[in-house]
């Protein structure tokens, strides 16, 4: 499976903050979509991405507060991003590795979805519950000849 096809069935909604809001902004709109990320946008451009570890590693544990620090003071602006045609389990593969959750889907520059380690973990499971359905009927048809 590649990641447009995971795309084509979660949808590909983008939620996403600027870099001038607060944290505080950042976190209420996390829990208000139920999301642990965001995207940060600035002139319809990828800046960054905000998540809930940003948070916790940035502004709780530094001693800051999520009302006085701006989203681009602790966003992570070195992203890795991954296009639509790579293969769920590259994604997998890039999420374990770079230990993120969350992988913007970039096509020509554009962002067009985002995934996280969730709906990959989903879509592996359901490409090896199609495997082992194919394997069982492959075996129950071969041992009936």
């Amino acid at each position: 499976m590649r990641v447009k096809d995971l795309l084509r069935k979660k949808g590909n909604a983008i939620y996403s903050i600027k870099p001038d809001n607060t944290v505080y902004e950042a976190i209420e709109k996390m829990a208000d979509l139920n999301v642990g990320a965001l995207l940060v946008m600035e002139d319809n451009h990828l800046a960054g991405i905000i998540s809930e570890r940003d948070y916790r590693n940035k502004v709780i544990l530094k001693g800051r507060t999520s009302k006085t620090t701006f989203v681009r003071d602790i966003m992570t602006s070195e992203l890795v991003t991954v296009k639509p045609t790579d293969e769920i389990g590259t994604c997998m593969q890039l999420m374990t590795d770079q230990h993120i959750r969350h992988l913007p889907v970039v096509e020509s520059d554009d962002v067009i979805g985002v995934i996280s380690i969730g709906d990959v973990v989903k879509a592996v499971i359901e490409d090896q519950k199609v495997e082992i359905n194919s394997l069982k009927d492959y075996i129950s048809t071969g041992y009936m000849q």
